[in-house]
């Protein structure tokens, strides 16, 4: 699993991007999953909503779920989206991980982005 974070350290939010910026980088993601599509590589990918939509539950004992919105003032950084991808090796997710941490933001520059990658666990046995 590849995690894309993001922080608008060094460059305006994409709320904030001249249009044409915003439509290149759209462009970039849409030909990065379509490449991973025809590889056969891509299992799912989803762009997530920005951080001021965001909520977090807390399971408290005895008493309803504590539900705090965001934005996370605290948060450096945020969870931009994710791409699962089946690939035949760690060094091939690194791969991907560095071609997607390229892309484009405003006036063109790569926004050179963490990318965390990750195995997808899978979970025990039937007997446990």
């Amino acid at each position: 699993m590849l995690l894309m974070m993001t922080t608008d350290i060094g460059h305006p939010p994409i709320t904030q991007w001249d249009p044409a910026d915003v439509k290149a980088h759209i462009e970039f993601m849409r030909e990065f999953g379509q490449g991973l599509v025809k590889s056969g590589e891509l299992v799912d990918a989803q762009g997530l909503a920005m951080p001021d939509d965001a909520k977090i539950v807390t399971a408290r004992d005895g008493a309803a779920a504590a539900i705090t919105d965001g934005p996370f003032p605290e948060a450096k950084e945020f969870l931009a989206g994710y791409w699962i991808v089946d690939v035949d090796g760690t060094d091939r997710a690194l791969e991907i991980a560095a071609e997607a941490s390229a892309s484009p933001g405003p006036n063109g520059v790569k926004l050179n982005h963490p990318i965390e990658v990750r195995q997808v666990m899978s979970g025990p046995d039937g007997d446990v």
